[in-house]
């Protein structure tokens, strides 16, 4: 085993200090040579049983509920939306994972004020939780007449999907309003009211669902949405009360922190949490490349949380 590996590198490392000091000249270089190899395998297994040890994040083999909100910037604020949505889906695409639209509401013109997905996908929350905040682009609008560039925002949350037991939501504790969905006109517009607007009153939050044909199927959707909300809440409570003042280099995924800028002009991609950039951006927007900053963002995390341990033993 891994333990016992490293409990006889280290008896080995022990045995080559103390031959350090012997009275033979190729003895001691024997011994040199010894500790200069070992000690890098038993940091090495060091590293692996700390980060075995780490508690892992019994959110990450489920299910992902994103919601991807136009930010700043108007018309291409919401385009840039849907460039992301369009992102992420062929990125579980490749993944042979399943999307599933919940609600939506485009602008017109092929963008997004809000689009509520779900991705299904064994490890879907593992990979997708480091897209949480602010997307930035930097680019020159096709609205734009005088070829100048416009710097515009999206947000993505990325929520893990719960159910009723860990999540009960009282009655008592939710408004429904029924309203009839919005449609494009003649014989789209429903004729029933079908679409789901639920409040949850202890915290004033909001979801609305309409894209279901029946009130039955809106409403469950609009209740699944809002379980998750409530679970990221709490969670972010809990994480705040164990790490108390402590932020993971990585970012703490707050909806309000700038965390990519996507620069059309340079054809770049920049990750701001860990300064990596790639210059093959139609790459990136067609999901190919986003693993290879996944990795980097997981990576850095594991490393961080394995230095909050080692400060936590030193104290």
């Amino acid at each position: 085993t891994l333990t016992r590996e490293y409990r006889q590198v280290l008896q080995s490392l022990d045995e080559a200090r103390a031959l350090r000091d012997a009275e033979d000249e190729d003895m001691r270089s024997l011994a040199e040579a010894e500790i200069e190899e070992l000690l890098p395998r038993s940091e090495a297994l060091e590293r692996r049983i700390k980060s075995m040890l780490l508690p892992g994040d019994k959110r990450d083999e489920r299910n992902v509920i994103m919601e991807i909100r136009a930010g700043t910037g108007g018309d291409e604020a919401a385009l840039f939306a849907a460039d992301l949505f369009r992102m992420y889906s062929r990125y579980a695409e490749a993944r042979r994972w399943e999307i599933d639209l919940l609600s939506e509401s485009d602008i017109g013109i092929g963008g997004y004020k809000e689009v509520i997905f779900m991705v299904k996908g064994k490890g879907a929350f593992s990979r997708l939780k480091y897209e949480s905040g602010v997307h930035r682009v930097q680019r020159v609008p096709v609205t734009e007449s005088s070829g100048r560039i416009h710097t515009s925002t999206a947000t993505v949350a990325v929520l893990a999907e719960v159910d009723e037991v860990e999540v009960d939501i009282p009655e008592s504790d939710i408004r429904v309003d029924v309203y009839r969905s919005s449609g494009a006109g003649g014989q789209n517009v429903q004729k029933n009211s079908t679409a789901v607007r639920i409040t949850h009153l202890p915290t004033g939050l909001v979801v609305a669902c309409q894209d279901e044909r029946s009130q039955l199927q809106n409403k469950l959707r609009a209740l699944s949405i809002l379980r998750a909300r409530l679970y990221e809440i709490e969670e972010e409570k809990r994480r705040n009360e164990m790490e108390q003042s402590r932020r993971s280099q990585v970012g703490s995924g707050e909806r309000s922190e700038k965390i990519r800028t996507y620069n059309y002009p340079q054809s770049r991609v920049t990750d701001h949490r860990i300064n990596v950039s790639t210059y093959n951006l139609a790459g990136f927007m067609q999901g190919y490349l986003l693993d290879d900053f996944i990795d980097e963002l997981s990576t850095r995390d594991e490393a961080d949380r394995l230095s909050s341990v080692g400060e936590e033993e030193e104290e």
